[in-house]
């Protein structure tokens, strides 16, 4: 069984702090040939780190944007990072007409780890609970 980290445990791992900090990184070890990014979740980072950088006040905080940027890039190194396919958009597309209502970033990772047949790693159970056929743990718990 292979697993999709959603964007919450992702940041919580790169916080590398706190008792939710500990209990992941404990499950993450255990299985860490299993898991996998989505390329949703690298753009959520990103645009976190883009909107850090232009909201900078000083050179420092410029400095601090820019090693962001590169400690996510190299953060996603550590595992694939599955794309927003062809298989993923008919997921999406299917989800759609169904009316499921979830965030628009949410759902199309919702949609890749429906089409790949991922367990979807998430604190955020209740929403992708919405989401019919998808299969979620929170492993912050």
């Amino acid at each position: 069984m292979k697993y999709l980290l959603d964007t919450d445990h992702i940041s919580i791992l790169q916080r590398r702090s706190g008792p939710e900090y500990a209990i992941l990184a404990a499950r993450v070890g255990q299985h860490a040939a299993d898991l996998t990014f989505s390329i949703l979740s690298f753009h959520e980072q990103v645009l976190g780190g883009h909107t850090f950088i232009s909201r900078a006040r000083s050179t420092s905080e410029v400095v601090r944007g820019y090693r962001l940027l590169g400690e996510i890039l190299q953060g996603f190194s550590a595992a694939p990072v599955l794309p927003f396919d062809a298989a993923a958009a008919v997921v999406l597309d299917r989800l759609r007409v169904q009316r499921v209502r979830l965030a628009t970033m949410d759902l199309r990772i919702a949609a890749i780890a429906l089409s790949r047949s991922l367990v979807l790693l998430t604190r955020n159970v209740s929403d992708f609970g919405k989401v019919p056929g998808i299969t979620t743990e929170d492993w912050t718990v």
